[in-house]
């Protein structure tokens, strides 16, 4: 897997674009990634994590966690669209102070969440574990 760009390369191709900060935008993204997070616990609490569960926690995880960032976008005044935009808001965690293997852990969550909804992939418990201690972190990090 690549290295994932600095932000500034998405802002310069265009990937990334700088608008008018959105407040309205950010608080409903934020209250859709808090909804996001209680559906994942309430299912984990009822049907665990397992190999068998692990594409279905991945999917909702990486919807919570990009939800996050993409509020934090909004509140600054940036927008991803198109080609790479995802890409480009895994690296906007950069400026939001992730460190550098909590970046990489995302574009794998990113990669993997891919391959399952295009490519019907598989993963596993433990990668499933890993990304709810990510998800964890950026819910500490990035409070609404």
């Amino acid at each position: 897997m690549r290295h994932i760009q600095d932000f500034e390369t998405y802002l310069e191709t265009g990937t990334v674009k700088k608008q008018s900060k959105d407040p309205q935008k950010a608080k409903s993204l934020f209250e859709n990634s808090n909804e996001s997070y209680e559906m994942l616990h309430v299912f984990i609490k009822s049907v665990g994590i397992s190999d068998k569960t692990a594409n279905h926690i991945v999917k909702n995880a990486y919807d919570s966690i990009m939800e996050r960032i993409r509020a934090k976008m909004a509140q600054e005044g940036y927008n991803a669209c198109g080609n790479g935009a995802h890409e480009a808001e895994v690296s906007y965690m950069r400026k939001l102070g992730f460190r550098e293997t909590e970046i990489d852990l995302a574009d794998s969550l990113r990669y993997f969440r891919n391959g399952i909804l295009y490519y019907g992939k598989k993963t596993d418990a433990q990668f499933a574990q890993k990304i709810i201690i990510l998800l964890d972190q950026v819910r500490t990090k990035l409070p609404p």
